[in-house]
């Protein structure tokens, strides 16, 4: 079953009996992995299962849905502000980004191990999705690609001197303790349909954003403001003492083969063909259709789509068929499809350059980041 059919089948959109009988049976296995979660959460609360330190300030980007909620663009703009910010009071300042990647093709990936330790460097043409977008977007900070977040804290303290730590998607890995957990919250689909996996979207029962310290609303332009306060009254039921941010999705440019660039304006006048593998690909030919231009069609895989050239001979087919003038995608398909055989296209490829825009919040929020690295919130 592909990934639209899935949320229409969870939501409840897809009817009929078999439907109806599908949910039932991943109702009952999403009780099942609720208890497992709930008891793994008590046992750390407890103390049974062990949290590691590292010796340096961790700050957690992550969320309490599976699925593209924004959590890259957020720890792009973190890094970047912890990098400029910081770097003007400690010389040779250093961040580093902890992130266990999606399907990292470890077989062929560049190792370079020092004798008796177990320091792993990858390159970033072996990476895919999220790493290899940390690595180009954020060159200043260092990305350790490990899916033990405590051996590649160490890693990126003892070998890298970094002072300051990133856990990308670190929410529900809780044997790496942080000093700030921050959550963010897609306003198009924000609590998962209200169920546990498999039967919503839900990695958590709501009740475990109680650890978050701050949750960034992410594509508020894509919803109401009756929504949006919906969304921020939930919220603040389950933990009142959290701080709140509004974002958006900006828009930057259109970026093609040698950083290329088509400006926003420009685009207004084109036809397009889009595609991607991501986890709301609604969001992404939403924004596209704001943008002004004409989408006159596209192509949605699943999330973490792995492309072939056959993929891409494919969509430049349907491309031409449809006289498009250009064929755009996400940044993070994007850093798939560059790894491919180059071919002759008569249309030209390329992907919507973004970045995360507060429009409530950010101060709060740079206010609670400097906080925490400051020693004043209690670390969990």
């Amino acid at each position: 079953m592909n990934q639209d059919n899935f949320r229409k089948l969870i939501s409840g959109q897809k009817a009929g009996l078999g439907a109806g009988l599908v949910r039932l049976l991943l109702g009952v296995a999403a009780r099942g992995y609720a208890i497992v979660i709930r008891l793994r959460n008590f046992s750390y609360s407890k103390g049974w299962l062990k949290t590691h330190r590292a010796d340096a300030p961790v700050i957690s980007i992550g969320n309490i849905t599976t699925g593209g909620t924004g959590k890259t663009p957020l720890v792009i703009w973190l890094c970047k502000k912890l990098t400029e910010n910081l770097k003007l009071k400690t010389k040779n300042y250093k961040c580093a980004i902890l992130t266990r990647g999606y399907k990292t093709r470890r077989a062929s990936c560049v190792m370079r191990r020092a004798k008796n330790t177990r320091d792993t460097q990858y390159d970033i043409r072996d990476t895919i999705d999220e790493p290899a977008i940390l690595i180009e977007s954020c060159p200043e900070t260092k990305v350790i690609v490990n899916p033990d977040r405590a051996a590649g804290a160490a890693e990126a303290v003892n070998k890298f001197g970094a002072k300051t730590l990133v856990m990308d998607d670190g929410f529900q890995h809780r044997r790496l303790g942080r000093d700030l957990d921050i959550v963010t919250i897609d306003a198009t689909r924000p609590f998962g349909y209200g169920k546990m996996l498999p039967a919503g979207l839900l990695r958590e029962p709501l009740v475990s954003l109680k650890r978050a310290n701050a949750a960034v609303i992410t594509r508020c332009d894509q919803t109401t403001e009756a929504k949006l306060t919906q969304i921020e009254e939930k919220l603040q039921q389950v933990n009142p003492n959290m701080t709140i941010a509004r974002s958006i999705h900006a828009a930057v440019c259109v970026k093609s083969t040698n950083d290329k660039e088509i400006s926003l304006e420009q685009l207004k006048d084109k036809k397009i063909f889009a595609f991607c593998g991501i986890g709301n690909p609604e969001a992404f030919l939403n924004t596209i259709k704001a943008l002004g231009p004409e989408l006159v069609g596209s192509k949605v895989y699943n999330d973490h789509h792995h492309y072939s050239d056959d993929c891409l001979a494919d969509i430049c087919r349907q491309a031409a068929h449809l006289k498009a003038d250009l064929i755009l995608t996400t940044q993070k398909d994007w850093t798939k499809i560059t790894r491919l055989a180059p071919a002759k296209r008569d249309i030209p490829l390329t992907y919507l350059a973004i970045e995360i825009k507060f429009l409530a919040g950010e101060d709060k929020l740079t206010g609670l980041i400097e906080n925490a690295l400051a020693g004043k919130i209690p670390k969990k």
